[in-house]
């Protein structure tokens, strides 16, 4: 017993345990604190070990439009027992246009229900062994493990694939005496190969290959920002703060910059009886001299004016105030469904509309505005999501901005500049081109440059081309629209961003088609100091939430004194 004693007094003295509760008793004596334990376990907290990654837990969850994603979350031993920390939701990525083929459709839910499985397994299995005992707070080690790992999965695919065309060569090379279908009577003929070809297709580039997904890539950026919700909840600070000191290597900057958001208001449908096909989204952009509350608050009157003209074009000029004072009327409204506008809410969270020329939806949100007393320019700007991809015949070689009216990519130009000149309160274009179309890029530029920012969002290749080289893998440009999916790492937006200030390009993280109700997206906009934030609309759970969580940091750093 006496032995065991003097074991116990040695390892106390060795963990210095009688010296720091001598300190700790002597410190809080003239505090007297209501919760003397309490506080005596937040003296000792300070010297207890490091909380480290004990397991990564991942599972298949809806995102807001009903398809499925992963959500990764992290587990850490703390102070002996095991704690679950954070987890985040990753947002599904479709490149699929809206007017796909509805089989083009089911092949792309397919392969992303196959990639979140996938995705699924790495996170139980592989992941969350490999990163056993790291500390959460060392994103760079964790970051450069991941993208380790998902190099040795992408050689092993391309091992297996090429594996699997030799093997379908050899089965070539033994049924090549068989003779073809074209050669047997009744068979169809192959396309000569003198076929026709307009001289306008052969002049514009080709489109390059869609961007393959990788299967189950999804994990490596889910695991990559849970592991940054982590690091910043370990640290007790909010995620924006934790990313401005990976950002500028620990060295908080005294102010802090927030976006600006681009708010969603129409998605320009594009089926009939509408018959304008160029604008996605038009999109409204709070002057810089309103906070971002007085700003919402402001695109929210126009929407609600917009909502009332969009609701009865025979009425525009009917105050609702007017109807609901008629008692005939005011009993009925009660019972009726929600005007056919309200029911028109697009996944983008805004409201969907058909136009019948490029005018129409800019002449609709100027009307708007001036009903409200608002002058477009001055107390409110517009940009456009033109999504130039989505409306190129190939076999014309055109644009098809209106149904049945093609442009070449020249005359596209042409149209741009006539359009900023005829509404110049609109300071962004999004998707003006094809990313194909660099000569034209550049000629826009050139001419309208200094009216008007020229974003490419699809025009951009994935953010690890980015990273490669900025001046082959995007075209001339003022910015980019960046987004957090499939195998970005944390630590490649950080390396971007930083890339992108250098070569004087804005930065604006995007929300994807398929969100999630995680928030994380607003705060690495803070914390990277991106210039817009483009979120969608103001309407949908899953947007709200980011329009709020940006509204709380912007209260969080008013309070503090470290807004700009």
């Amino acid at each position: 017993l006496q032995a065991l004693r003097q074991e116990a007094a040695e390892y106390y003295r060795g963990h210095r345990v009688p010296q720091r509760m001598e300190e700790a008793l002597n410190a809080l004596f003239p505090l007297r604190p209501a919760d003397l334990y309490g506080e005596l376990a937040n003296y000792f907290s300070k010297f207890s070990k490091a909380p480290v990654i004990c397991k990564l837990v991942g599972r298949k969850v809806l995102d807001g439009v009903g398809q499925p994603t992963l959500e990764v979350e992290i587990y850490c031993t703390v102070k002996n027992y095991e704690k679950r920390i954070c987890s985040t939701v990753m947002s599904s990525h479709s490149q699929i246009p809206e007017n796909a083929l509805p089989e083009t459709t089911e092949a792309d839910e397919k392969e992303r229900n196959d990639s979140v499985n996938t995705a699924v397994e790495w996170v139980n299995d592989s992941l969350s062994t490999m990163l056993r005992d790291l500390k959460p707070t060392d994103q760079c080690k964790v970051d450069e493990m991941l993208g380790e790992y998902f190099t040795k999965q992408a050689e092993f695919k391309k091992e297996i694939e090429k594996q699997e065309e030799e093997a379908a060569e050899v089965t070539l090379a033994l049924t090549s005496c068989t003779p073809s279908a074209a050669a047997l009577p009744g068979g169809k003929k192959a396309a000569k190969p003198g076929k026709k070809v307009s001289v306008t297709e052969r002049m514009i580039p080709p489109a390059e290959p869609v961007e393959s997904v990788f299967c189950g890539s999804l994990a490596i950026g889910a695991t990559s920002l849970a592991i940054a919700k982590a690091g910043a909840t370990i640290s007790r600070i909010p995620l924006y703060l934790h990313i401005a000191l990976l950002k500028h290597d620990q060295d908080l900057p005294k102010e802090m910059t927030l976006p600006l958001p681009m708010v969603t208001l129409l998605n320009c449908e594009k089926i009939p009886p509408a018959k304008l096909k160029l604008v996605k989204e038009v999109m409204l952009i709070p002057p810089v001299q309103l906070s971002l509350k007085q700003g919402i608050e402001r695109v929210l009157g126009i929407q609600k004016e917009m909502t009332r003209l969009l609701e009865s074009p025979g009425k525009v000029q009917s105050s609702p105030r007017l109807a609901d004072s008629k008692k005939g009327k005011a009993h009925n409204t009660g019972k009726k469904a929600p005007p056919r506008a309200l029911k028109r809410i697009s996944h983008l969270g805004c409201l969907i509309t058909g136009c019948d020329n490029l005018e129409q939806p800019l002449l609709l949100m100027q009307t708007a505005c001036n009903n409200l007393g608002l002058e477009l320019g001055t107390d409110v700007y517009l940009a456009i999501n033109c999504a130039a991809h989505e409306v190129m015949d190939y076999v014309k070689g055109k644009y098809e901005i209106l149904t049945g009216m093609f442009k070449s990519p020249d005359e596209m130009v042409d149209m741009y500049v006539e359009l900023i000149n005829t509404f110049p309160f609109i300071i962004a274009l999004i998707d003006p081109l094809r990313k194909e179309d660099r000569q034209q890029w550049n000629t826009i530029c050139c001419a309208l440059g200094s009216k008007c920012y020229l974003i490419a969002e699809d025009a951009a290749t994935c953010i690890s081309k980015l990273k490669t080289d900025l001046n082959i893998n995007i075209p001339m440009c003022s910015g980019v629209v960046l987004k957090y999916i499939n195998q970005t790492k944390v630590s490649d937006l950080i390396e971007l961003t930083g890339l992108l200030d250098g070569h004087r390009h804005i930065t604006i993280l995007g929300s994807p088609d398929g969100e999630s109700s995680d928030d994380s997206l607003v705060d690495l906009a803070v914390g990277l100091g991106a210039r817009f934030i483009k979120l969608g609309g103001l309407s949908r759970g899953e947007r709200v939430t980011k329009y709020n969580r940006l509204l709380a940091i912007e209260e969080e750093l008013a309070k503090n004194r470290t807004l700009r």
